[in-house]
């Protein structure tokens, strides 16, 4: 089964992490290699991507003027980045989002950032999916 994990952060604007202490802004990339690496090297990863900040972003709608600049003016998070993985169980994909919520943040402290965790359809469904995992 594949699922996509979605890490949210807080924020409109340009990632904070670059606000960090470097050493910081070093132990959290260092954490989220060493979780792709472990997931690669399992076979449990089919796909990882990065996102550019918010402030990048175009919203893209019909009608006559269909491009503006920057996300939902709403927005308290944006999508910072991605995770495709294929394993057995929706446990265990959220035992993996559950490891990349706990990336450190400054001063070493687990951000605890919100891993939306959504299994990706190969096909429409016939049914509702099953509420039991």
């Amino acid at each position: 089964m594949k699922y996509i994990l979605m890490m949210n952060v807080p924020g409109n604007a340009p990632y904070q992490i670059w606000s960090w202490p470097a050493a910081d802004v070093a132990a959290h990339l260092a954490y989220m290699k060493g979780l792709t690496e472990r997931l690669e090297a399992g076979g449990e990863l089919a796909s990882v991507e990065a996102l550019a900040a918010p402030d990048q972003a175009k919203l893209v709608r019909a009608g006559d003027f269909p491009i503006t600049d920057g996300v939902f003016a709403e927005s308290k998070e944006f999508l910072a980045g991605y995770w495709i993985v294929e394993v057995k169980s929706a446990r265990r994909a959220y035992a993996i989002a559950a490891e990349a919520s706990a990336a450190p943040g400054p001063g070493g402290v687990p951000l605890n950032l919100p891993i939306e965790v959504r299994e990706v359809m190969t096909r429409v469904p016939d049914a509702p999916p099953r509420a039991d995992v």
